[in-house]
This record gives C-alpha cells, sequence and structure tokens, in this order.
C-alpha cells in the first residue's frame, strides 16, 4: 500500500523522502507549502497539531491500521524498521550507534544549522546571533568531521539513517559559511552520499 507523504523542500522533509527512495517502496508525495502557512490548514494541523512537516500516513501500519506519524528522525526509524532496511541494523551496539547520531542531528546540526540559516537570511543585521550560531554549527563539522575520519559514514562502517538525516542539511553549506579544506572528511562523505541515486532523487521531492 502507498505511504503518504506530506513534505515540502526543507532538510526535515527531504530526509524521509530520500529514505523512502533509498528503500524503494510506493509512496506519494503532498506538497505543504510552508511559504504560504499551509501548514496552519486545518486538515493538516489534523495530522500534526505541532504544524511541522514531514508527516506519514502509513495505511497498513501496526497490526494493519493506518498509522500518522510525525518528526523526521521518529519516521525514519519507523520505516526503515518496517521495511526491515540495513539502514537501521538490527545488532544492538550498532543500532544504538546509529541512533546516537541520529540525536545528534536532531539535537545539534538541525538546530543549530537552521538558526544560523535563520539570522544569515532575514537578521543579517544581528551580529551576535548570527556569530554565536555561525561558531556553533562550524564547531558541529568540526565534530562531525572528526567522527569521519573514522569511517566512511556517520556512524561507522555502513550507510544509515543517520547519515541520510543528516546529508539535507549539509547540503545547505553555502549558508553556514565553512571551508571544505578544513573538514576534508565532511566532503569526502558529502560527495558520495550526494552522489547515490536514491539521494538524487529524494533531494527533488516535492517537485516544485
Amino acid at each position: 500500500m502507498t505511504i503518504q507523504l506530506y513534505t515540502w523542500g526543507t532538510p526535515n522533509g527531504r530526509k524521509v523522502s530520500i529514505l523512502l527512495e533509498e528503500l524503494g517502496v510506493p509512496y506519494a508525495a503532498h506538497p505543504v507549502n510552508i511559504m504560504k502557512d499551509e501548514q496552519f490548514a486545518p486538515e493538516f494541523l489534523a495530522l500534526n497539531a505541532n504544524n511541522k512537516i514531514p508527516v506519514i500516513v502509513d495505511p497498513d501500519g501496526p497490526d494493519g491500521k493506518p498509522l500518522t506519524l510525525a518528526e523526521s528522525g521518529a519516521i525514519l526509524i519507523y520505516l526503515a524498521q518496517k521495511f526491515a532496511s540495513p539502514l537501521w541494523p538490527t545488532e544492538p551496539a550498532r543500532q544504538m550507534q546509529v541512533l546516537q547520531w541520529l540525536m545528534f542531528q536532531m539535537g545539534g546540526l538541525g538546530p543549530m544549522m537552521g538558526q544560523l540559516h535563520h539570522f544569515r537570511r532575514y537578521a543579517t543585521g544581528e551580529t551576535y546571533s548570527l556569530a554565536r550560531y555561525e561558531k556553533e554549527v562550524h564547531r558541529l563539522y568540526g565534530v562531525l568531521d572528526g567522527q569521519l575520519a573514522q569511517g566512511p559514514f556517520i556512524a561507522g562502517a555502513d550507510y544509515s539513517i543517520a547519515d541520510i538525516a543528516a546529508y539535507p542539511w549539509v547540503n545547505r553549506f553555502e549558508l553556514h559559511g565553512i571551508e571544505w579544506d578544513r573538514i576534508p572528511n565532511v566532503k569526502r562523505w558529502y560527495d558520495e552520499v550526494g552522489a547515490r541515486p536514491a539521494v538524487v532523487r529524494g533531494m527533488d521531492v516535492p517537485k516544485l
């Protein structure tokens, strides 16, 4: 049965479309134009009272009942687990490594990069906040570079939902003021992940 994806062209939305493309499962993408406040429409709030994309509706959820699920990290875990994908390993120690780095994205990369995006685009005269978030984003890039010096992917030897979660945020590197030569391991990883056909397709969802 076809999974319904309510999304927009943001890093959080693209995490889910990339995973769905990697899984190769049927899904239909429904654009929710956050630039026009469509996330506040009653129809969308009925899916997620927190008025955030992405949201999925799985007509064949647990026990065969429909499931509506928000929060991109939860959606990644649910889908990778549902389809028994190696992107969410079953071995406990490996799984916890993936979960750790997924939480690194959810609690660090995403929020800090999101704040930097805001101040660089919309509050350019506010120098304190811009400097604060740029410094923290650069620190997080350094953490990520150190981790990627130890293996090809964020959680170690294997590509996982931790990579899928981080890639769309790093894809906005032009807003981060970074120098690739200072984080060569991130650059190597970024190029490799970005070349995956499923990632290319997922980054183009929804088609606008």
